[in-house]
């Protein structure tokens, strides 16, 4: 994972990366202990589902203000807010006793990742001279801390569901004394946005249909993410390692397949394999007539995750505008404000039947591989790229050596 370049900002990089790190690692803490937290506060499916809906909801729509702040009060304070608000947060609700408290502190939860997400990976471009390996270092941060957070919900778990949140709490000190004293802002400070200017990628018709993809995908991933701790019926323990593996699967694929599929074939065609093996995955969900089998597909469903990840955040700043901010406000809106509702219709799901969330999902996946084979050669060419199945394709590597 070294860079092969010059990086004099590794320091900062770095720490920005581990902060992402423990900010993704508190929102899958939860996995473990939902069906927990419903049988002691008495919630249904559809309410504790409302934990991560609240939080990617409020994320989604906070964005936008953050980004927008950047070009007020800079990278580095909008990352701080963020990181100690989702500290206080996470401290909170390990005192709650409603399903409404919790989930308005993960409202909040989420608003304080958004001014982190909405300014590290800008912050981490800007720092770094090599963008493919800042990204590449970025999302593997993203899938170990998806691997990280299920085993601390289900070992502390095991204790009382309370405990993660105050675990979670506790990382999020270490995060911001490691933001204080680590971070720093880009020589160049960012300029002034309007309001209007976030919403200027939409008029790239290639940035548009990588939207589309990636809106099915997220409501997908959050079918997986949210619904699978109820659909496999076991205990906190054993749900914090299932999860640890499907985290572990996703790293796999951002760091070890991701990237070299997408030199090998070019991102687009490599997202196109990535939503092939998910749509696979979800139809074994729903026929699934065991748990060894569920966990399996569970954990290729997260290699397949972890190679969509790996591209899409790439993909998405080279067919976007050249203010990485606007792209950044622009792409996350789509990607968390899609991917807001999938829990709860996941949970309401839950009384017609066990695989029916799976197979809305397909459904809803179904679309975004439309998409893909109406749009994807637009894409590709923007970037240089071939999407036809075929050798390794020099102009895609190239191509993505630029962007």
């Amino acid at each position: 994972m070294a860079s092969t370049r010059n990086e004099p900002h590794k320091a900062a990089i770095y720490s920005t990366a581990l902060t992402a790190f423990f900010a993704i690692a508190g929102i899958a803490v939860v996995d473990p202990i939902l069906p927990i937290i419903g049988a002691e506060i008495g919630a249904t499916t559809w309410q504790i589902e409302l934990l991560f809906t609240a939080y990617i909801a409020v994320m989604a729509v906070g964005m936008i203000p953050a980004v927008l702040a950047t070009g007020r009060f800079g990278f580095k304070k909008i990352l701080i807010a963020g990181v100690a608000l989702v500290g206080v947060a996470a401290t909170l609700a390990a005192f709650s006793s409603t399903i409404g408290e919790l989930a308005v502190l993960r409202g909040v939860w989420g608003l304080g990742n958004a001014m982190f997400f909405a300014t590290a990976m800008v912050l981490l471009v800007a720092l770094a001279n090599d963008r493919e390996w800042v990204v590449e270092l970025f999302e593997t941060c993203v899938g170990l801390g998806f691997a990280v957070g299920p085993l601390i919900g289900g070992l502390f778990g095991g204790i009382s569901w309370r405990v993660p949140f105050a675990v979670c709490g506790l990382f999020m000190v270490a995060a911001l004394v490691v933001s204080v004293t680590r971070l720093r802002d880009p020589a160049t400070p960012p300029a002034p946005l309007r309001l209007a200017e976030v919403f200027t990628p939409f008029r790239r018709p290639a940035f548009r249909a990588l939207c589309v993809i990636t809106a099915t995908y997220n409501f997908v991933f959050f079918i997986v993410l949210g619904y699978t701790p109820v659909f496999l019926g076991l205990g906190v323990i054993p749900l914090g390692f299932v999860f640890t593996a499907w985290g572990i699967g996703l790293a796999f694929g951002i760091l070890v397949v991701g990237h070299r599929l997408a030199h090998r074939f070019g991102a687009v065609q490599t997202v196109g394999f990535a939503l092939g093996g998910l749509m696979v995955a979800l139809v074994g969900f729903a026929t699934s007539t065991s748990t060894v089998e569920s966990v399996v597909v569970l954990i290729l469903a997260g290699v397949c995750m972890g190679i969509a990840n790996a591209n899409l955040t790439d993909l998405a700043l080279g067919l976007g505008s050249p203010d990485r901010r606007v792209t950044t406000g622009a792409f996350n809106l789509v990607r968390w404000g899609f991917a807001a509702p999938a829990p709860v219709i996941a949970g309401l799901l839950h009384a017609v039947s066990l695989a029916a969330p799976y197979w809305v999902g397909a459904t809803v996946l179904l679309v975004g591989v439309v998409a893909f084979a109406w749009k994807g050669d637009a894409m590709a060419s923007v970037l240089g790229e071939r999407v036809l199945f075929s050798p390794r394709d020099s102009a895609a590597q190239e191509a993505l050596s630029r962007v």
